[in-house]
């Protein structure tokens, strides 16, 4: 069996973890949480320019010292937030905890679980993403392996509140009037949740596992724009699809042209994120790249790529969580490599540009 094989069989495998049912929020945990509005990173919009390129050997800012569970390792991380400041926070997977790195340390702290594996509420089991909603001073957890989305306050760290349950999640959004957005594997859907309501809203998928236009297949990350239109990464259909607010059904706006490594094609996309001009930024992970697409196109562009060379500065192994800071640096995290890297861009942004972007 080839290595890909293998890997691939390991990585669906720790997608599916278990058979979810109803989905339901609770309002007993949630009731005292109102937003009116949010500054959470998925739903800030960088003006990064379209002709901007990224230095390629990245700096490691957390992690790189091979797998393990210290403050100073990382082990599979996941979803990747950058706050303002440029401190770090990484859904670490099979640590099962949030870890926080702030600018230039060389280790990091425990902002969530880091107690073991379990579904205690100061436990989590395999986080996938993580968002932090600076109205309310929360982190929001996809807590993948319990089946559901769990709040942390920063300044009480020590256990979390489940806001949904049972739900297969593995990627999060929020949106500027600070409506939730999850991803569901199992059902290959994506809901769209306020906070004390007992069901939320289908917005993407939901007609079955499946290859048509109103269908996802293991949908990972997901990004919410301004216009409320949802921008879903659909794992096994190689493709990341859009769909408008009310829409029954999406676009496709990048990829959809069978699984492959042409510059039309993805290979297994997980974080993304859209910026002003409604360019898709994209984390391409069996292909170990991050690419670029316009809208409209019907390719992409390569802007930072790995090689065989596993560890180095200009390699990327796997590739899972993305983000930019408010700069327009590319933040990713490698799944392989155990690290978070850094990609300075070579190009200044706008002078108006907005907070940082998951």
């Amino acid at each position: 069996m080839c290595l890909i094989f293998t890997l691939e069989i390991d990585l669906m495998y720790q997608f599916n973890l278990g058979i979810s049912t109803t989905t339901t929020i609770g309002t007993t945990t949630t009731a005292t949480t109102t937003t009116s509005t949010t500054t959470a990173a998925s739903s800030s919009i960088i003006n990064i320019p379209p002709d901007a390129t990224w230095t390629q050997h990245g700096v490691v800012v957390a992690g790189g010292n091979g797998q393990g569970q210290e403050l100073n390792q990382l082990y599979t991380p996941h979803g990747l937030y950058v706050d303002e400041d440029q401190t770090v926070f990484i859904a670490d997977f099979d640590n099962h905890r949030v870890m926080e790195w702030k600018y230039g340390a060389t280790s990091g702290q425990v902002v969530a679980g880091g107690n073991g594996e379990g579904n205690q509420l100061n436990k989590l089991d395999k986080p996938t993403d993580v968002i932090i909603d600076k109205e309310t001073d929360i982190f929001i957890i996809c807590d993948h392996g319990n089946q559901r989305v769990v709040r942390w306050s920063r300044r009480d760290q020590t256990s979390g509140q489940i806001i949904i349950s049972d739900v297969e999640c593995w990627g999060l959004a929020m949106d500027d009037d600070g409506l939730l957005y999850v991803s569901d594997q199992e059902k290959s859907e994506v809901r769209r949740w306020r906070i004390g309501e007992t069901n939320g809203t289908v917005v993407a998928g939901g007609n079955g596992n499946g290859d048509q236009l109103d269908q996802l297949s293991e949908p990972t990350h997901v990004f919410v724009d301004r216009d409320h239109s949802v921008f879903v990464s659909d794992f096994v259909n190689n493709r990341v699809i859009k769909w408008v607010k009310g829409a029954k059904e999406g676009i496709v706006v990048a990829g959809g042209q069978g699984r492959g490594n042409s510059l039309s094609q993805l290979n297994g996309p997980f974080a993304l994120v859209v910026d002003q001009l409604s360019t898709i930024y994209v984390v391409d992970f069996w292909n170990d790249r991050v690419m670029r697409w316009p809208k409209g196109a019907t390719q992409g562009s390569i802007i930072v790529i790995g090689n065989d060379q596993i560890g180095e500065a200009n390699s990327l192994a796997n590739p899972v969580g993305l983000s930019f800071d408010r700069q327009g640096n590319l933040y990713v995290d490698e799944h392989f490599n155990e690290r978070v890297q850094r990609f300075n861009i070579e190009a200044p942004l706008s002078e108006d540009s907005n907070d940082d972007e998951k």
